[in-house]
């Protein structure tokens, strides 16, 4: 497959962002197989990439992963990664707070999962939680112990607007000091979710992941597109822009953010391994002889 046939700008969140215009399938007319294969290809291009990102060490790239459930993303990220060298990369999956990170304020446990220079940090769900399933289920608010909330009538759209701004001016900071931000929305149709919770239910070694609280936030779907395109409306800036990617072909969803992160990062052409010190570099032939003598 032609990867001329991505174009990245195609994936680029529009704002005003209308989720309800925005494709969840694509499969660029083509087979499976092709289709992995031309993820095969640059995904090995993406590591010997990241490995240049590495030995460059002015810049992190953190690549943030949002979408209901059943979205597939742990399999996508398994399969773009899969070349990386896995000191390169670091893999994140935000569950539930736990008592220590609620004594925190929201994105702390965010901050210190942040990539180091020369590495890539991929969010397994993000601190976008805090502005998706926080707002389908505002009661959660009241578990931050935050001392302006004494109930859920302080969990009003000013409480909300403050906390895009906040998530706006924490991506700001970061990418700032050398941060390159990748977020992606899972676009999955409220019909392929349906389809593929039926077969967790089929399969015996899918079993575990359902819940039946799934069938219960299914029933918010509605609810959570709005939430999603408010999220996105408000915070894909140029610093830290929004990709939505149809993800009811898995095996085209993978491929398209794989050629997006590469095609991006390409742009930066100050990356790039650093030149060997010139002494050092004159005296190549001495050091190979002195080895070879040993």
């Amino acid at each position: 497959m032609d990867m001329s046939e991505i174009h990245v700008s195609d994936y680029l969140a529009d704002c005003p962002f209308d989720i309800s215009k925005t494709n969840t399938f694509e499969d660029f007319s083509t087979s499976k197989n092709v289709l992995e294969d031309s993820l095969k290809d640059i995904r090995i291009k993406l590591g010997k990439l990241q490995d240049t990102l590495y030995a460059h060490g002015k810049y992190a790239v953190l690549v943030c992963f949002q979408g209901m459930d059943t979205a597939g993303k742990d399999s996508l990220i398994r399969e773009v990664f899969k070349d990386f060298n896995v000191r390169g990369v670091e893999v994140y999956s935000f569950k539930v707070p736990s008592n220590l990170e609620r004594n925190h304020d929201y994105l702390w446990r965010h901050y210190i999962a942040l990539p180091a220079r020369g590495k890539f940090g991929v969010f397994n769900r993000t601190h976008y939680e805090n502005v998706l399933i926080t707002r389908v289920h505002s009661k959660y608010i009241l578990g931050e112990k935050l001392p302006d909330v004494q109930s859920l009538d302080d969990v009003n759209e000013i409480f909300w607007d403050k906390r895009f701004e906040q998530i706006n001016a924490f991506e700001k900071t970061i990418a700032q000091n050398g941060t390159l931000i990748f977020k992606f929305f899972l676009n999955l149709s409220k019909e392929e979710q349906k389809k593929r919770l039926i077969r967790r239910l089929e399969k015996p070694n899918k079993n575990w992941k359902f819940s039946p609280g799934d069938l219960e936030e299914r029933k918010l779907w509605d609810r959570y597109m709005e939430c999603y395109e408010d999220a996105i409306n408000k915070t894909s800036k140029s610093y830290a822009p929004w990709y939505i990617i149809p993800a009811d072909n898995k095996p085209a969803a993978r491929l398209i953010v794989a050629t997006v992160l590469y095609h991006e990062l390409k742009n930066y052409k100050d990356i790039k391994e650093p030149e060997l010190d010139q002494e050092i570099k004159t005296k190549i032939s001495l050091y190979k002889q002195q080895l070879e003598n040993e």
